[in-house]
């Protein structure tokens, strides 16, 4: 890329910006270790060194006025109303490059039981939503997005306060690590005195030792 060294920030600019469309760009942010500062530098210095960035636009936005649904062939037929004058090729390349020839296709909750791993917490939460008060009772689960043709999950851990995230991982595989790590992180925000309610779906992430053990060292009650 002209004047510009793709460096690891680089990378994960141009992929928070390919999917800012479908996700928070915080929870991205968040994911992406990127300084809210750094993501809109560097976002400015890729489109003032991509000497194709006028047409890169057009394409985006023709492809977002069409709600994600338009192929190479129809964004190109919109541009060519536009005034532009480019090639099927240049259009398919083009949008390859800006992640939009394959979009996100709709998320869809991952079930993650199977089958009896270990003992089931008992149902604490019990519907009870509603609290009055920060870190009170917090949820989790493991969601399920579908890139292209790969699989990546989200663990959030959300604050059923406000429902704001309180920390987030992301992996290609549902592991327990990966959701004992975004636990873990919530408990680094919590407070003295601060002990949530945990509550889950019981999937087998949930039942495993790791988990189990990281919520009793930290004092935490599972549900």
């Amino acid at each position: 890329m002209a004047g510009l060294e793709v460096t690891g920030t680089t990378l994960k600019v141009q992929a928070v910006d390919d999917l800012k469309a479908h996700y928070p760009l915080s929870l991205l942010l968040q994911l992406a270790d990127l300084p809210r500062s750094t993501f809109y530098d560097h976002r400015r210095r890729l489109n003032r060194s991509d000497t194709r960035a006028g047409i890169k636009e057009a394409i985006r936005g023709a492809f977002e006025a069409a709600k994600s649904a338009y192929g190479h062939r129809r964004v190109r037929a919109v541009l060519l109303r536009q005034g532009w004058t480019v090639s099927k090729k240049t259009v398919l390349k083009l949008m390859r490059e800006l992640g939009l020839q394959c979009p996100v296709r709709r998320r869809k909750r991952y079930n993650s039981f199977r089958g009896e791993v270990g003992e089931a917490a008992d149902n604490v939460l019990n519907r009870q939503f509603v609290t009055e008060f920060r870190h009170t009772k917090w949820v989790t689960d493991v969601t399920e997005f579908n890139i292209g043709a790969s699989k990546v999950y989200l663990s959030p851990v959300l604050d059923l306060h406000d429902n704001r995230i309180i920390s987030a991982t992301a992996g290609p595989s549902p592991s327990v690590k990966m959701v004992t790590d975004s636990l873990r992180m919530a408990i680094n925000a919590l407070g003295p005195g601060e002990k949530p309610l945990v509550h889950s779906d019981q999937g087998f992430q949930y039942r495993h030792s790791l988990w189990r053990d990281t919520l009793a060292k930290a004092g935490l009650t599972q549900s």
